[in-house]
């Protein structure tokens, strides 16, 4: 896996805080390549998909951490999912009938009453979701007054997405220790200085050496990070299943078929009249068609 598909976590020793750095190119350009998405959406996805990438590092179990800003405008929804095996996958929902500005800014692009959600969905046990009313005008500023609101904790992040790269950093305070208020003023200083360059074209090696080389953390190995979707024919048949015999044989009866597109990786699931009949056990294509007449 390249150097460019990483997560990387350091502590300072001197300070009680913990950061993250994250770097994502093929990851990225696997997710970029399933569908076509205007520029201004691009950039806040993979500006997502970076975040995703940093707090799904704080996983306790084995599960999916899902991000996901919803708005009411152009823009309906972008959603990443991180799991603790230390995959990702990210998509968008928009109005495609609209042109959307290459420059469209993120508050502009989802509306009034726009909504940050995150969900922890654990392998095993009930999920748990937080949802605030989205404050600021970019993913990284969203992100920071929903860790001001929910934990409590000081923390600074940085994002930035361009065509071939996603990166992230984020500094935080380590909770129940005392910070001095300069000291953390003095090291956000520092990552404030950061380009969007730099972010998405350096190592974690670099950025870190260019910020805190006064003040050097101590460095962990780098995790890998790859795309995976979790679709199936399995899922989508328990869907179909879900949605019961009646509607899945009366679209099947008048179109010969039924596809589902996977939203994340656009694989696409066909059934047709043999395959839905196997479905639900009995011929539900005729029972309805003989229900009809």
């Amino acid at each position: 896996m390249s150097q460019f598909n990483q997560r990387t976590r350091f502590i300072f020793d001197d300070f009680p805080v913990r950061g993250l750095h994250v770097q994502l190119q093929e990851v990225w350009q696997h997710i970029v390549s399933r569908k076509h998405y205007p520029i201004a959406i691009r950039r806040a996805l993979g500006e997502l998909l970076a975040a995703g990438g940093l707090l799904s590092s704080n996983l306790k179990l084995d599960g999916t951490l899902i991000v996901q800003v919803q708005g009411q405008g152009v823009l309906k929804m972008l959603v990443v999912e991180a799991t603790s095996e230390r995959t990702v996958r990210a998509t968008a929902r928009w109005d495609e009938s609209v042109h959307v500005a290459d420059d469209a800014d993120l508050s502009t692009l989802l509306g009034d009453n726009s909504v940050f959600v995150l969900t922890v969905q654990p392998k095993d046990g009930e999920p748990w979701q937080g949802v605030v009313p989205l404050e600021g005008g970019s993913i990284a500023s969203m992100l920071m007054h929903y860790m001001a609101r929910s934990e409590q904790l000081q923390t600074h992040i940085a994002l930035a997405a361009d065509d071939s790269s996603v990166g992230g950093l984020l500094l935080q305070k380590l909770p129940e220790q005392e910070l001095n208020p300069a000291a953390w003023e003095h090291i956000t200083t520092l990552a404030e200085t950061l380009t969007a360059n730099e972010l998405l074209h350096l190592d974690a090696q670099n950025v870190l050496y260019r910020l805190f080389h006064e003040t050097p953390p101590r460095v962990f190995d780098a995790e890998n990070l790859e795309f995976a979707c979790t679709c199936s024919r399995g899922k989508v048949s328990d869907m179909l299943l879900m949605l019961g015999g009646e509607e899945i044989g009366a679209a099947v009866a008048e179109e010969g078929s039924i596809t589902v597109d996977c939203d994340f990786c656009n694989e696409q699931y066909t059934f047709d009249e043999t395959d839905v009949n196997a479905l639900f056990g009995m011929d539900i294509v005729a029972a309805v068609k003989n229900k009809v007449n």
